[in-house]
């Protein structure tokens, strides 16, 4: 919103249950946080709260990039410079 607080979050996405699972939870946490926190959410954050297994950690680095890209989308959509965001790891 005009505040820089995120009213709604949702998602579309292919692939397996950990990927959906962990956009899922993508969108229940952001609601209701501010653009600055929902930056400092990342893929970890993810695996710790689904405990998903370390052949499933990539999955969750998709929820933290879409994450990455609609902020970008939502400044860039309002006249702001889009964030040059370092790659994703997998810890």
């Amino acid at each position: 919103d005009a505040t820089g607080m995120i009213t709604d979050a949702k998602f579309k996405t292919f692939g397996c249950g950990s990927a959906i699972a962990s956009s899922s939870l993508a969108t229940e946490w952001l609601k209701g946080k501010s653009i600055e926190d929902a930056l400092k959410v990342d893929n970890m954050d993810f695996v710790e709260e689904l405990n998903l297994p370390p052949v499933k950690i990539h999955c969750s680095v998709l929820a933290e990039d879409a994450i990455k890209a609609a902020i970008n989308d939502y400044r860039t959509k309002n006249g702001l410079e889009a964030i040059k965001f370092e790659e994703s790891v997998v810890h």
